[in-house]
């Protein structure tokens, strides 16, 4: 099983203070809300998205990047939460065969890896 880091990944979280509507987090580098690793040729990425129901969640697949994002309102707070991560993958994808579950507070998607699919790019030399 190999488990892929959140590095390169493209990613923005936000949590937005409702009285000033300042970002609370922004480039959430480093954090632990998911986890991406390869099992059984599919890559299996978990996110715990908590306070958000299935119907807000939007997951889509484009040109090799799994795109996630949420958005809630807490009215009788005034408070607006969203979520926003793609993920590049080092390997080709099926992409008809993505399966997503979202189950209490936490979101799975399966991605299986294209019979055949390599690592994509190549190794660079490091000189020293």
């Amino acid at each position: 099983m190999e488990v892929y880091q959140d590095g390169a990944a493209n990613h923005t979280s936000k949590l937005l203070d409702a009285g000033l509507r300042l970002p609370v987090r922004v480039f959430g580098i480093g954090n632990d809300d998911f986890e991406l690793y390869e099992e059984d040729d599919e890559f299996v990425l978990s996110i715990e998205m908590p306070g958000f129901e299935r119907e807000e969640i939007d997951v889509n697949f484009y040109e090799g990047r799994l795109h996630v994002a949420a958005e809630t309102e807490n009215e009788s707070r005034g408070q607006k939460m969203t979520y926003h991560r793609t993920f590049r993958l080092p390997k080709e994808i099926e992409p008809d065969e993505i399966t997503a579950q979202y189950r209490n507070g936490a979101l799975e998607v399966r991605l299986p890896i294209l019979t055949g699919a390599v690592h994509r790019g190549h190794t660079i030399e490091v000189e020293g």
